[in-house]
């Protein structure tokens, strides 16, 4: 020990010096390697994007429908895959997400006009589909690969190219994943570098493309510190914000239907969806027949202690803990010290009155419910809206009631843009199981300040460019029926714009031209980043 003590030191201050110069050279070596590695990687979807934005709509739905084949057929595997990896929710529901993300959001789609010209000759309007372009998406770990067929499915759908950011915790089956659309969507037909993903993640790397101009749209989902970086990057985004869902539970509601499709919605995939309810209302006349038909469907009513025992462990030092993210019902309460049966679905915490400073109000990734009891529908209602104040602005509500004057009340009453009705919320709002478009990426509007307030689809990354004409009646309206934008050309010959790839498909020679274009942006951002020059 002392002869090591003596080496300690030996060593000179001008040797530590040259140390510390060393590793920050290093560190300064690694972090322009990763801004380079950036720039390469928007270089080439640039190209993907340009050249893929002169394929028409049925070349594009080739495409689209393969990637979402592909994904559909590794539902299960990569279901299986994020449960492992993450540690959170349940295989057999992320398998069903997967689908829905994959296939499920290409049948819902492919009718739907994305591309090429929609002609209104009474208005004498001609609408021109643009590509958003280049598309960077961030992913979650809680619906880690889910969200990555979601944003790869809007994009192709929409003629975009797209780069996948997945979570650190998820990286390796979203890597995956990501690789799997692409190879599907290459081989029938898509712009190399129109589908690439991020393998290691990082914050210079995520930073780098949030802020190039290269960049035209940032999808973002997951928590509200990297929502807010990617609205303030300086490129255009789509961000979602928080939620904290209320339920209410009327006299009128048909109550064993109430409590299965609650229970079932908070317990699907052990509540990581955001659309999941956070807080259920009851009205007190009824309030006791819908516990019962709930804990016949696998709740768990806490009594007050355990309830206290919940709180603790659930918010330590008034945060949620990350520790009961996406875990099952049983493992929490064993972990909060609850003797609850072992067939247990979700865990039902009461609580008298909705304010900041009550835990059970705010929103929670895992099956445990916020249980409060109201005189009256009315009262339920001015809970459910204390309630979004505090969080959720913008996002959704669910209700449980027969009485249209109590929904449009409530929904009239509750800052969201979406409330699902008789429906569990985790699906409903989602667009799975009512007519709301399915998406992974819920739009929370100017209430959750957001820029959108639909559920995000792929019409979110096209543009339409308007051709409009004189409304003078004297003023005639062209024929443009049969025309496709980059066919055409000029009288004289001379072409409307220049762009890498020809629509109709990928050359020898082209393909070797986008190759060799590609090849010198790389040539030139080695030599900068090792020759300084």
């Amino acid at each position: 020990m002392a002869r090591m003590q003596g080496r300690a030191d030996a060593i000179s201050p001008a040797t530590i010096q040259t140390v510390i110069k060393a590793a920050s050279a290093s560190d300064s070596l690694k972090e322009e390697s990763q801004l380079a590695r950036a720039r390469m990687m928007l270089e080439r979807a640039r190209w993907a994007a340009a050249a893929f934005a002169r394929l028409d709509r049925e070349a594009s739905l080739r495409i689209a429908k393969a990637a979402a084949d592909a994904g559909f057929a590794k539902a299960q595997l990569y279901a299986d895959w994020a449960v492992k990896e993450t540690g959170f929710g349940v295989a057999e529901h992320k398998k069903i997400k997967n689908e829905l993300c994959s296939r499920g959001i290409f049948e819902h789609y492919r009718n739907e006009q994305l591309a090429g010209l929609k002609i209104d000759a009474d208005r004498k309007i001609v609408e021109l589909a643009r590509p958003a372009g280049v598309v960077f998406a961030l992913t979650p770990s809680t619906n880690p690969v889910s969200t990555v067929f979601f944003k790869i499915m809007i994009a192709l759908l929409g003629r975009n190219a797209i780069i996948i950011s997945p979570h650190p915790m998820a990286k390796a089956c979203c890597v995956d994943a990501a690789r799997c659309m692409a190879d599907a969507a290459a081989a029938a037909g898509a712009p190399d570098g129109t589908v690439q993903v991020i393998e290691e993640p990082s914050i210079p790397l995520i930073s780098a493309l949030m802020s190039d101009p290269r960049t035209d749209v940032i999808l973002a989902t997951g928590g509200t510190p990297m929502v807010r970086a990617a609205y303030s990057s300086g490129n255009p985004a789509i961000g979602v914000g928080p939620s904290n869902v209320p339920v209410l539970v009327d006299a009128t509601a048909d109550l064993a239907k109430a409590a299965k499709r609650i229970v079932a919605s908070k317990s699907f995939d052990n509540s990581v969806l955001c659309t999941n309810e956070s807080v259920l209302i009851a009205e007190a006349t009824i309030a006791d027949k819908l516990l019962r038909h709930m804990q016949g469907e696998g709740a768990y009513l806490c009594s007050e202690e355990e309830t206290e025992r919940l709180r603790a462990y659930l918010f330590p030092g008034d945060k949620f803990s990350l520790k009961a993210l996406g875990r099952d019902a049983t493992t929490i309460a064993a972990e909060a010290g609850i003797r609850a049966p072992g067939k247990t679905r979700i865990l039902l915490a009461p609580f008298d009155l909705p304010v900041p400073e009550e835990p059970f109000a705010r929103e929670k990734l895992c099956p445990v419910l916020g249980f409060l009891k109201v005189p009256n529908a009315q009262r339920g209602i001015e809970a459910a809206r204390a309630l979004l104040r505090y969080s959720g602005g913008g996002h959704s509500a669910a209700i449980h009631s027969k009485d249209p004057r109590t929904i449009l009340a409530f929904t009239a009453a509750v800052n969201v843009l979406r409330v699902a009705v008789n429906v569990p919320c985790s699906q409903g709002a989602a667009g799975f199981d009512t007519n709301l478009a399915p998406t992974m990426t819920i739009g929370t509007g100017f209430f959750g300040r957001s820029s959108i307030g639909e559920n995000v689809g792929p019409q979110h990354l096209v543009n339409w460019t308007r051709i409009a004409y004189n409304k003078e009646a004297s003023e005639a309206f062209g024929d443009y029926s049969g025309l496709e934008p980059w066919d055409v050309q000029a009288p004289d010959g001379t072409e409307g714009l220049e762009l890498p790839m020809a629509r109709t498909g990928r050359g020898d020679d082209e393909l070797g031209e986008m190759r060799d274009e590609i090849r010198k942006v790389i040539i030139e951002e080695l030599r900068s980043l090792f020759m300084g020059s």
